[in-house]
Order: C-alpha cells, then sequence, then structure tokens
C-alpha cells in the first residue's frame, strides 16, 4: 500500500482536487496572461457579461467570484482604468455603485471564449465525457454542502 493510499479517503479527495484544482488553474493563468488578464479579471468580465445589461454592485460581482479576492474594489480600478469596466453611481440609491462590462471587454471575452473552450477540452481530454460529466456533479455537490 502507497502512503498516499493509507490517508483516509477524504484526505486523499481533498489532496486530489488542491493538485488538479492547481494543475487547472495554472493552465488558465499562462492563457490568461498571455491576453494581458488575470484569473481574477477574466472571472469578472464573465460574471459582468452574464449580468448585462443591469450590471452589478461590488459586493454581489465578490459573491460570485470563483476565488474570494480580499481587495475587489482595486481589482475593479484596474479593470476600468483599462476601459474593461464601468461603474457608475445609482440615481434611485446613491449608496449603490453598479459595474458594467465594457464593449472593450464584451469584445475581449468573445476573442478568448474559443480559446479558454478549447484549453477545457484539451485539459479533459483524457478522461470518457461521462466521467467528466459526473466529476462536474460530485463538485456541484461539494459546492452546495457548502453552502448550507
Amino acid at each position: 500500500m502507497s502512503r498516499a493510499q493509507a490517508l483516509p479517503s477524504e484526505d486523499r479527495a481533498f489532496i486530489a482536487l488542491q493538485k488538479a484544482a492547481d494543475r487547472l488553474a495554472m493552465q488558465a493563468e499562462q492563457l490568461l496572461k498571455s491576453n494581458g488578464l488575470t484569473g481574477a479579471q477574466y472571472n469578472v468580465l464573465r460574471i459582468l457579461r452574464g449580468a448585462e445589461p443591469q450590471g452589478l454592485a461590488c459586493s454581489s460581482i465578490a459573491e460570485r467570484m470563483i476565488s474570494h479576492d480580499p481587495d475587489m474594489t482595486r481589482l475593479l480600478d484596474r479593470m476600468e482604468k483599462r476601459n474593461l469596466i464601468t461603474r457608475r453611481r445609482q440615481s434611485d440609491d446613491r449608496r449603490v455603485v453598479k459595474t458594467r462590462i465594457t464593449s472593450s471587454g464584451l469584445e475581449l471575452l468573445k476573442r478568448l471564449d474559443p480559446t479558454v473552450r478549447e484549453l477545457h477540452k484539451r485539459q479533459f481530454a483524457h478522461i470518457a465525457a461521462a466521467r467528466v460529466r459526473t466529476l462536474a456533479d460530485l463538485l456541484d455537490e461539494i459546492c452546495a454542502e457548502d453552502g448550507k
């Protein structure tokens, strides 16, 4: 029995999940970096594209992020300087600032979509499609449990 197999199943699953997530994320980060984006910036753009046309408040973006970013305001500042997003204070409630994706941000995502999709296909090409679906379902269960 190998040392890893001596660990409880939950420990093995956690470690394997961390390693897999790190490997997959590093590949995605490299792809995004070559297009001038970080993973967090890409995630924000995808979130905002899905929230069109109304946009979202900063706190709502933070809630939907894949990885927690401790300084969402600074992240949005950098994206606004690059004209990827806009932020506007609401006239009906001056406390709320809505963030929206710009046409430049949408164009960047449109250009990246096929490349990112192809990366994901390559990342999982060695696993049968049915097993990838099962994996996605299992990971969804883990995430759903976390929300309880």
